[in-house]
């Protein structure tokens, strides 16, 4: 019976009643809204760390604290034993999706032709494991875009990838058609870089070293684990935008049979990390413990790091975008607070009298306080549901729209949407909130309409 006298009593004031749902709607709508775009930059983040790292890496110990400084000490030695290792393990083959191993290194890169050179960051992947890892989608918030070619080929090691703004000042610009780069100024004295002088001074792979490889061609230097120089010619397929100019005029992404030999010549066969890409991100836990005991079984003097520690902007913008959406959050809360709090209390001064009356017929103050209590939590309810369709409508439609945008961390547009799949939850917790909103909003008038005394409210004009 409550429940009926509430609902009636919320049809009296039609119009003040429909503008408190409005207000609760709207704030619904931004909460569903806000939240799915902060769930897609999230499944975005992730899935671009994931295409480039992995969701696990396995080093030797230590090499991820020191190992930048000296790569070719802290190699796997071994690497194709784990691989098998972990690849036939019965438990975590389900899981897997890519296990391939990789190499970090850096040098020096010259171009002699232009006596220009440039130091990299290089990164040795087997280029067909690198295809996969470039597709992995489980949430499709990629769908539609369209991969440029990898640059690397099985085929051909000498082939490679190199930013564009490494490509620039190492004089690629013409040969790569690389478009708005300005022309490259002449120096004042021209004479051979310490690069260039070391490069000339090893002879080059006879294979590598060979002009009849598309692309323009470039002289790697690097120190091998013994510390020895060993110098090493690539062949550029294309120049490829980073997020950072950091990394623009840095990164080189070869193939991991060149960069093994780089790093560590002919004889030795080492990789310095293994990456495990795996089918669904909720596996990681599951998989690192496995790992961790495989290891210990083996006494491999290995550790496992996700992509998360390997990627440290993942978890600054998935906690600035947090911290966004609590601060949306607590405002649409305040706004749904203080309307339901101004409609309760005009009902409470409207029905005075009323009050009166049914205090005199028996009708104790914890009554008189459930029923405002109940009309504030139905118009929560109504009005966030409402919000709640209206947002997850609004939503279906702005997808549709294929808008596209360049978030922080990356060089190209992809497509602006919000998750609507998977995220049940957040329609669950946002229509809660609201409702509950709503519901302590209308404690404050419910408390004073029973306060009141039942000769003042039966004589209140």
């Amino acid at each position: 019976m409550i429940f009926k006298i509430a609902f009636r009593n919320i049809l009296r004031n039609g119009r003040r009643s429909v503008m408190t749902l409005l207000a609760i709607a709207v704030g619904g709508v931004a909460i569903v809204l806000f939240g799915e775009f902060i769930a897609f930059v999230q499944v975005s983040l992730e899935t671009n760390a994931v295409e480039k790292v992995g969701h696990l890496t396995v080093f030797r110990r230590g090499y991820f604290d020191y190992g930048a400084g000296n790569p070719g000490a802290f190699g796997i030695d071994g690497y194709e034993e784990v691989i098998r290792t972990i690849a036939d393990d019965p438990i975590l083959k389900p899981t897997l999706n890519v296990v391939t191993p990789t190499i970090s290194l850096s040098g020096i890169a010259g171009n002699f032709r232009i006596d220009a050179s440039k130091t990299f960051l290089g990164t040795g992947y087997v280029p067909g494991d690198r295809e996969k890892l470039r597709r992995w989608d489980p949430r499709g918030v990629t769908a539609g875009r369209v991969l440029p070619e990898s640059g690397l080929s099985d085929e051909d090691e000498s082939r490679g990838v190199v930013g564009v703004g490494l490509a620039r000042v190492l004089g690629l610009c013409g040969e790569l058609r690389i478009p708005d780069c300005p022309p490259r100024p002449e120096p004042a004295t021209r004479s051979a870089s310490t690069a260039v002088v070391a490069a000339r001074s090893f002879p080059l792979d006879p294979e590598l070293g060979s002009d009849a490889h598309p692309g323009p061609r470039l002289d790697l230097l690097a120190a091998t684990a013994s510390g020895a120089p060993n110098v090493m010619s690539l062949h550029v397929a294309r120049a490829e935008p980073q997020g950072a100019r950091e990394l623009d005029e840095n990164v080189i992404v070869m193939s991991f049979s060149l960069a093994q030999k780089l790093l560590y010549g002919r004889g030795e066969k080492k990789a310095t990390g293994i990456i495990l890409q795996l089918k669904r991100t909720q596996d990681l836990a599951r998989v690192r413990a496995r790992l961790g005991e495989l290891f210990a079984a083996r006494r491999w003097d290995l550790e496992v790091r996700d992509f998360a520690e390997r990627e440290p902007f993942y978890r600054q913008a998935v906690g600035m975008f947090g911290a966004i959406f609590l601060f949306i959050s607590t405002i649409m809360a305040a706004i749904v607070l203080f309307t339901v709090v101004n409609t309760m209390g005009m009902s409470v001064a409207e029905r005075t009298n009323e009050i009166g009356t049914v205090r005199a017929m028996g009708v104790r103050r914890g009554g008189v306080r459930r029923l405002f209590v109940v009309e504030g939590a139905l118009l929560g309810v109504f009005g966030s549901t409402l919000g709640v369709a209206l947002g997850q409508l609004v939503a279906v439609l702005f997808n549709r729209t294929g808008a596209t945008w360049t978030p922080p961390g990356q060089a190209a547009p992809v497509p602006l949407a919000v998750l609507t799949s998977g995220v049940n939850g957040l329609l669950f917790f946002g229509w809660v909130g609201l409702v509950a909103m709503a519901t302590v909003a209308a404690v404050v008038p419910a408390n004073r309409a029973a306060r009141l005394k039942v000769v003042d409210a039966l004589r209140h004009v």
